[in-house]
């Protein structure tokens, strides 16, 4: 790692007088909101913040943090902080959100900083649906380059990353780059499933599908039930279709007035399903979950792919977490018996969510095209959040640790690098081990090639 070395007002001066966007300093009016993330806990403080606006501004920036042996964070939608650095150079995407469709081709181009909340908003019109993840508010480049689970369309189309057909990105040289399987398909490989390790990607260039409605919602169930849905979810996904994507989520939810009225500060288990066939079809696909237990509220329905996001009810809006996560071999009777008894109604568990993802299906098939996807052939992904002030955290910490070490016998080492927590960011065993030593090495040869410094080292670090 290349020492760090100091700046003078004259240089940045320079690099301000070379940037459309702005450049701020700690010091500056704007800095914090510009560093402002989703997560509380994981605030950026970087020595100095770009607000980028054309791609100019992105090369400029990263020679400005190689010249003086910074890092280089990427800000997209604000959600993922893999780790706290504070000689960085955090780049803000924000301003880089254009959408361009092309609704005859069914591909869309978005700029680095767009949200899904852009994309549905030009392609659902047209009856075209992207690869979305479960919150619009999630920027598409970060959820694209750590693969990318769609809960609605990845058991039946695969993995997000896997409909990218072109990039442009700078990389720790400071110089723009197009890649594109043809162009530089060793490049390409690793930057799908790696998140932001090889570079900034300012545009991406995907497919959509022509799906225009989904059967889908959430099952809400009271906790008191927790153990024979459970049960009965994880019997259900066994024979699921692959047209049928599904999680559950054992919540501890707040009395928050976004929640509708029936949730409010209670503890409830929540499915989720979205169906890509017919609404009666899907109907009864679902009657063996209905007859589990009483639901005590429900939003299954047969909606517009513009309003999937109604499907998780994600929180919108900031708040302080942790988190941790774990792929799971399998579901056995007896692994949700553990769950139960860490998080039932007879537990002290106050972990706001704990979810599991049903994976297969397409999300197992291999690519056409080689990428860095390390999840492929998982069968569930768990993950678990608390929510707390800064006094909490160390217990909640612990706590998740706990969840993860009970449910270590059913354990897989592969997980999805998305849901990986900042604390394993810059562990190197880890990271080998959810992508395999194969793979892994490999990533590790095209680092040293395209990022011999590591300027991108603020991520779920592949180390050179």
């Amino acid at each position: 790692m290349p020492t760090v070395s100091e700046f003078s007002d004259s240089m940045v001066a320079d690099l301000r007088r070379r940037s459309t966007g702005s450049v701020f300093l700690p010091a500056d009016r704007g800095y914090t909101q510009e560093c402002a993330t989703y997560n509380l806990t994981t605030p950026l403080r970087p020595r100095l913040a770009v607000g980028a606006s054309t791609v100019e501004d992105v090369e400029a920036a990263v020679r400005f943090a190689t010249e003086h042996g910074l890092g280089v964070a990427v800000r997209g939608g604000g959600h993922a902080v893999a780790k706290q650095d504070r000689g960085i150079v955090v780049i803000n995407m924000s301003r880089m959100s254009d959408v361009s469709l092309d609704a005859h081709e069914r591909r869309v181009r978005v700029g680095g900083g767009a949200l899904w909340q852009d994309v549905l908003q030009a392609a659902t019109p047209a009856g075209l649906a992207p690869m979305s993840g479960s919150s619009p508010t999630v920027g598409v480049t970060g959820y694209l380059l750590g693969g990318g689970h769609s809960p609605y369309l990845g058991r039946s189309h695969g993995w997000a990353a896997e409909h990218i057909t072109s990039l442009e990105m700078v990389t720790a040289d400071g110089s723009r780059r197009t890649v594109t399987a043809a162009t530089a398909p060793e490049l390409f490989m690793a930057v799908r499933g790696t998140k932001g390790n090889f570079g900034v990607v300012t545009s991406v260039e995907m497919g959509l599908f022509p799906i225009g409605r989904i059967y889908a919602g959430g099952l809400w169930f009271a906790g008191e039930h927790c153990a024979a849905v459970l049960h009965g979810w994880r019997e259900w996904v066994a024979e699921a279709p692959n047209e049928m994507s599904s999680s559950v989520a054992v919540q501890r939810l707040p009395d928050d007035p976004n929640l509708p009225g029936p949730l409010r500060g209670t503890f409830v288990v929540h499915i989720r399903v979205a169906y890509l066939g017919a609404a009666d079809a899907g109907e009864k696909l679902l009657a063996p979950l209905r007859a589990v237990a009483p639901t005590v509220f429900e939003t299954v329905r047969d909606l517009p792919y513009a309003e999937a996001a109604t499907i998780h009810l994600d929180p919108p809006s900031p708040l302080p977490y942790v988190d941790r996560s774990t792929g799971l071999a399998d579901l056995t009777a007896d692994a949700v018996d553990a769950l139960v008894g860490f998080a039932g109604p007879d537990s002290v568990c106050e972990l706001a969510s704990i979810e599991i993802r049903h994976l297969g299906g397409a999300l197992d098939v291999a690519p056409r095209t080689a990428d860095a996807i390390p999840a492929r052939g998982l069968r569930y992904q768990m993950f678990a959040f608390g929510v707390g002030p800064q006094s909490e955290i160390p217990r909640l910490r612990g706590r998740l640790a706990e969840l993860v070490e009970r449910m270590r016998p059913w354990s897989d080492a592969r997980r999805m690098v998305s849901f990986l927590s900042p604390d394993e960011a810059g562990d190197q065993e880890t990271m080998r081990e959810v992508y395999g030593a194969g793979l892994y090495d490999r990533l590790v040869e095209l680092k040293r090639e395209f990022d011999p410094s590591n300027t991108f080292r603020i991520n779920h670090n592949i180390a050179p």
